[in-house]
């Protein structure tokens, strides 16, 4: 790590935006293929429809101008993450109100799970079959019920709601990218700091990211998945939230939850290694990963990642910066190979996507 001297610091980074770059129009969604200029003709062959579809994200077929496209890139991302959202929440909505999930987390082993029925229209019903328990559908092997027991889910009204909070981040998404095109759009500067977005993928994205997730499986997860794996019955494992609420429930399944964080300031963290473990191996009833033990790994790592999220040089003089690293390396065989390619990285979204997708 450096320490720039000051005649070798950089220019102050900042968050610059323009304000209402691009108004909203309503009247172009009846205008298809507006973007391009020979699809705004209108539909002469059927190519017209699969080239509607093929140049709608072909950005430099709109524009030349680089801080557009990194505009209209970062705005499709948003629709890409609702698109995503949209999906989760179609599975846990399906498991919800068409799938065997709860008699399935009373006898995993004798009931299959299915989440899926195929109504009885011309003979189709046939494709359905006797998964166990009385319930008659298509058998799944998705993964998708191990997964929910995992994270604790213990009834159908826990995956409607979480059906529902992911139409709402869908929504949100949506709204982010319309925002950050046609209301507050970044501009060029912004797409080509790199330090900053390193430091805030790392520390905020996967660090914190992954340091809530922790907090989900020490708090929820793991002691649900103990009461499984213990036989109580489903109807008598206390709601996800009662955990969270109460530290004495909590603490009947892992004492070291009764002295709070005592032995986190005393540094006596030998103490919480009750719910953070390092078994290693599978546990014998499920066939799965200890969750104590992936709630370890997964504190483990956000610390790392938080640290990393420091490590690159912004608005401090402390810090490393990627185009002095590139420039310095002075390979046996490249020699000054690595010079410009700090700005070839920066200024080309085919270099950035042709390096992601080596």
């Amino acid at each position: 790590m450096t320490i720039s001297p000051p005649e070798r610091e950089e220019k102050k980074v900042r968050v610059v935006v323009d304000n209402d770059p691009v108004p909203t129009s309503f009247e172009l969604w009846a205008k298809p293929g507006h973007f391009d200029r020979t699809l705004s003709r209108g539909p002469k062959t059927t190519a017209w429809i699969w080239n509607l579809h093929a140049l709608a994200h072909d950005f430099d077929t709109h524009t030349s101008d680089l801080e557009d496209v990194s505009r209209k890139i970062f705005a499709a991302h948003f629709g890409h993450l609702s698109i995503v959202f949209i999906w989760l929440s179609g599975m846990l909505f399906h498991g919800a109100r068409f799938s065997n999930y709860e008699a399935w987390l009373s006898d995993p082993l004798n009931i299959k799970p299915s989440a899926q029925v195929v109504w009885p229209i011309v003979g189709q019903g046939i494709l359905n079959a006797d998964v166990g328990g009385g319930f008659h559908g298509i058998q799944i092997t998705s993964g998708f019920f191990q997964i929910w027991r995992g994270w604790g889910f213990t009834n159908s009204f826990q995956l409607y709601v979480t059906a529902i909070g992911g139409l709402v981040m869908a929504a949100l998404m949506l709204f982010a990218g319309w925002f950050h095109y046609h209301k507050r759009a970044p501009k060029l500067e912004w797409f080509q700091n790199t330090e900053s977005m390193l430091n805030h993928h790392l520390s905020v994205l996967l660090g914190c990211g992954s340091l809530g997730w922790t907090g989900h499986l020490i708090h929820v997860s793991a002691p649900i998945n103990k009461l499984m794996d213990a036989g109580v019955a489903i109807k008598d494992i206390p709601l996800p939230h009662e955990f969270i609420l109460n530290r004495d429930l909590l603490s009947e399944l892992y004492p070291s939850f009764s002295q709070g964080l005592t032995p986190f300031w005393t540094l006596n963290w030998g103490q919480y290694a009750d719910f953070l473990t390092f078994k290693g191996g599978l546990n014998p009833v499920t066939g799965g990963l200890w969750m104590t033990d992936i709630a370890h790994h997964h504190l483990a790592i956000a610390v790392i990642f938080i640290i990393a999220g420091h490590m690159y040089r912004t608005n401090w003089g402390i810090g490393h910066s990627i185009k002095e690293i590139l420039e310095n390396h002075k390979g046996p065989f490249t020699g000054e190979g690595h010079k410009g390619l700090y700005e070839n990285l920066t200024t080309s979204w085919h270099a950035q996507l042709g390096v992601n997708l080596a």
